[in-house]
């Protein structure tokens, strides 16, 4: 795949390390790329270098990806947007996809995830009959996991609301967001 063929990414993300690895892993699968650390400069370099795919972070530092998707949809109507994040969760999948997001995957991943992601999983492999299924259901800290994700969107990211509708204190809901989530599945 050479450059022409594969378009530009713009890439959104506080992390600088994990920003510059995707990217040089991205440039040698014949990627153009541009990089962005926050919203602002993230709809600035939308403008300029008329990204064909965005890669965006769930979190920004004290900024949500999830109200960047919007913008950046008004910016770039063509591009494909994929969200990642390490705090993986249904209810800000189901979020994603509803701002505009075109896929999204949890962290870690790898770059050929990445791309095939951008690429609409064109090369990824249909699921077959021989695909295990999980054998038990999602903990129960999993599924906690999932309840304050879903009240937190349902609160437009307010802590303090969310905390309330969920019985909480405030603080106490900072510290269980402040957790990376569960596995889905318990190791065997």
């Amino acid at each position: 795949m050479n450059a022409e063929n594969a378009g530009r990414v713009l890439l959104i993300d506080d992390d600088e390390v994990f920003v510059h690895v995707l990217g040089r892993a991205l440039v040698t699968r014949g990627f153009e790329v541009a990089m962005a650390r926050d919203g602002s400069g993230a709809l600035a370099r939308c403008a300029d270098f008329q990204p064909s795919h965005i890669v965006l972070d769930l979190k920004l530092g004290a900024e949500s990806g999830l109200a960047l998707i919007p913008r950046l949809t008004a910016a770039r109507p063509a591009a494909r947007i994929l969200l990642l994040t390490g705090y993986a969760s249904i209810a800000t999948a189901v979020e994603a996809i509803k701002r505009g997001a075109h896929d999204y995957l949890a962290k870690p991943v790898d770059a050929d995830q990445v791309v095939q992601a951008l690429l609409g999983n064109a090369t990824a492999q249909p699921a077959t009959a021989g695909d295990a299924l999980p054998d038990a259901p999602p903990p129960l800290k999993r599924l906690e996991w999932e309840h304050i994700q879903r009240v937190l969107n349902e609160c437009d990211g307010n802590i303090s609301e969310a905390a309330r509708r969920l019985g909480l204190h405030r603080r106490t809901l900072q510290r269980k967001l402040a957790k990376r989530p569960v596995r889905e599945v318990p190791p065997r």
